[in-house]
């Protein structure tokens, strides 16, 4: 399967896109507009993380990973495709028996609420398991996160277990 015909999946009000270089502009004002409203959620980012060179680099890096089947990070934007209105990436892709990856997401604080993360993850989810053949998915999150448990839950994943000090979110020396 060729990485061209995985970039792009269609669902009602989104289209999910691995985008390239030319793109940055859109994905630097995502991550600016939602500086405060994932902050609680994210590692802490450096000053470059917030420029054009840095989401140039990043998307090139994603194109490049998601042609090698090691990770699709998906953009999604609004059906004019002028907005990134979250993401949706599934990392760290384990072939083999295992056959399994890491679920990460974020939607912009203007979108909350509104329906449109359950409807990119499931086409996301569903793009997984039936186009590249993942027999699992895990998804962490922080438990204060209600927003990100409900959602789980209704996308049917299980809890099953509580990993103290897992992840440095948003992490101060």
């Amino acid at each position: 399967m060729s990485a061209e015909a995985l970039l792009n999946i269609s669902t009602q009000h989104c289209e999910l896109k691995i985008l390239g270089t030319e793109d940055a502009e859109l994905m630097l004002n995502y991550y600016q507009h939602n500086k405060t409203h994932l902050a609680p959620w994210e590692p802490s980012r450096a000053t470059d993380f917030f420029t054009l060179a840095h989401w140039q680099t990043q998307l090139l890096s994603n194109q490049e990973i998601a042609a090698q089947g090691r990770g699709f990070r998906f953009s999604a934007l609004n059906k004019d495709c002028n907005e990134v209105i979250g993401v949706c990436n599934f990392n760290n892709i384990v072939h083999g028996a295992f056959q399994a990856c890491h679920l990460g997401y974020s939607i912009a604080e203007k979108h909350q609420g509104s329906g449109l993360m359950y409807e990119i993850l499931c086409a996301g989810i569903d793009f997984m398991f039936k186009q590249v053949g993942m027999h699992r998915i895990m998804a962490n999150y922080q438990p204060s996160n209600q927003r990100s448990a409900h959602l789980l839950k209704r996308l049917g994943f299980e809890e099953e277990g509580l990993a103290k000090d897992y992840l440095k979110i948003n992490y101060i020396k």
